[in-house]
C-alpha cells in the first residue's frame, strides 16, 4: 500500500503517522519532544521517530514510504526546507528537509508551518471541506491563523500570513511578546482566559476549561471574563473577515472545546459587528489534534503530485 510518513512537532509532544493516499491515518504514534534536552537532541528525536515510522511502514505494507511531511512551529522557510526559528524549541536555521531526506534514504520531504499545516487538513478533509475560501483559527496558548484558498494555504510573501493573533484589538492593552500592546492573543487565547479567570476566582490553578464550566453554571464573574474574551475575539475576526471574505471560519484549539459555550455568543458577537460584510459559516474544527499530522501527510502527497517524472 502506498503511504507517506507524517510528523507534527510540538513544544511538548510529537505526533507521527503513516498516511494513505486518501488521507486515512494508517498508523499513529506519539512521543515526548524533550525540549529540555536542547535543540540538537530534539532534531535527533525527530529523525529517529521518522526512521522508525519508515521501518514500520516497510514491514507492514511491503514497500517504503513514498515521501515524508513534517510540520514544525515557529518561523519556517518551506520553499528551502529550513526550520528558521522556534522560540519554544530553541533552534535556528535547521535544514530539516535535508536532514530528514538523508535519514530516510533520499526520500522527498515537505516542510510546513504547524498552524498552516493543520489548516490545510481542516480545509481539505475537515470542517472546511468544499469551501473555496476559509480561515482556520486555533485558540491555544496563542492565536494564529491559516488562510485557505482553493485547497491550499496562503503563506504570504515572507511566510507570515495569517498571524491574526497580533491584530491589535485593544490599543494600550496588555503587553504582548511581539512588542505590541492589546494584541488579540493577549485577550482571547486559551492562556489569556486562564489568566483572567485565575485572577477573578482567586485560584492560580484555574484555567479556561474551568472558566467555561463556571459560565455554564451561571457564575457572573466567569461570564464577565468570558464575554470580555469573546468580544475581543469577535473584533479580531471581523477584521479578518473584512480583509479576507472567507466562506467558512473554522475555530479550533483548546478554547473551542467549550463547544456552544463559545460558539453561540461568538456567532452573535460577530453578527452584531458586521455591516456590509458577508457572514461566513463559523464552525468548530473537526480533526482535533490529528490535524497537524494529517496536514503533514497532505503536504507529502502534494509534493509527490508536483514532482516532474524523470
Amino acid at each position: 500500500m502506498k503511504h507517506v510518513i507524517a510528523l507534527d512537532v510540538g513544544g511538548t509532544g510529537m505526533k507521527a503517522a503513516l498516511v494513505g493516499e486518501d488521507g486515512t491515518l494508517l498508523h499513529e504514534a506519539r512521543r515526548a519532544t524533550g525540549r529540555e534536552r536542547g535543540p540538537d537532541a530534539v532534531v535527533e528525536t525527530i529523525l529517529d521517530f521518522a526512521a522508525e515510522l519508515g521501518a514500520l511502514g516497510r514491514e507492514r505494507f511491503g514497500r517504503p514510504a513514498s515521501a515524508a511531511g513534517v510540520a514544525v512551529p515557529g518561523i519556517v522557510d518551506a520553499e528551502n526546507g529550513i526550520a528558521v526559528y522556534a522560540a519554544n524549541l530553541g533552534w535556528r536555521d535547521v535544514p530539516m528537509r535535508e536532514l530528514l531526506g538523508r535519514r530516510l534514504g533520499s526520500l522527498p520531504v515537505a516542510l510546513g508551518h504547524d498552524v498552516r499545516t493543520g489548516g490545510l487538513a481542516e480545509g481539505r478533509i475537515g470542517a472546511g471541506r468544499g469551501a473555496d475560501r476559509f480561515l482556520f483559527v486555533p485558540l491555544g496558548t496563542g492565536i494564529a491563523g491559516a488562510i485557505g484558498i482553493a485547497g491550499r494555504i496562503e503563506a504570504g510573501a515572507h511566510g507570515y500570513a495569517g498571524e491574526i493573533g497580533h491584530i491589535v484589538v485593544r490599543p494600550g492593552g496588555p503587553s504582548c511578546g511581539c512588542g505590541q500592546y492589546g494584541c488579540l492573543e493577549t485577550l482571547a487565547s486559551a492562556s489569556a482566559v486562564s489568566r483572567a479567570w485565575a485572577a477573578a476566582c482567586g485560584n492560580p490553578e484555574a484555567d479556561a476549561a474551568d472558566c467555561a464550566k463556571a459560565v455554564g453554571s451561571g457564575d457572573p464573574a466567569a461570564r464577565e471574563v468570558w464575554q470580555t474574551a469573546v468580544g475581543a475575539l469577535a473584533d479580531g475576526l471581523v477584521t479578518a473577515i473584512t480583509l479576507l471574505d472567507p466562506r467558512t471560519l473554522i475555530i479550533g484549539g483548546g478554547l473551542a472545546e467549550a463547544g456552544e459555550t463559545l460558539f453561540t455568543p461568538l456567532r452573535a458577537a460577530v453578527e452584531e459587528r458586521v455591516t456590509f460584510q458577508r457572514l461566513p459559516h463559523i464552525v468548530p474544527a473537526a480533526l482535533g489534534d490529528t490535524a497537524g499530522c494529517l496536514g503533514a501527510g497532505l503536504l507529502a502527497w502534494d509534493l509527490l503530485a508536483t514532482e516532474v517524472p524523470a
